[in-house]
């Protein structure tokens, strides 16, 4: 009795690691909440994509980046 007595307090899910979970609880909850986030992002960022009536200024943003496309009289200038 004494054993099981001592393991439900000092064991890897004793009482003493109460405060492991806790804490790991805390971490995951600030992930989750930063990934719910950028979900809500990536949500707005695909209903603004939808073929039915997407939006001109993303389309255009979308297409110059990935084909690296400038009209003439625009000025290019390097982030980097």
């Amino acid at each position: 009795m004494a054993f099981f007595g001592a393991y439900a307090f000092t064991g890897s899910n004793g009482i003493f690691a109460l405060g492991d979970y806790k804490q790991q609880i805390a971490v995951r909850e600030r992930q989750y909440r930063q990934l719910d986030k950028r979900r809500t992002m990536l949500r707005n960022r695909v209903a603004l994509l939808d073929p039915r009536h997407a939006n001109p200024d993303l389309v255009d943003e979308l297409v110059r980046k990935e084909l690296n496309v400038a009209h003439p009289d625009e000025v290019i200038v390097p982030l980097k």
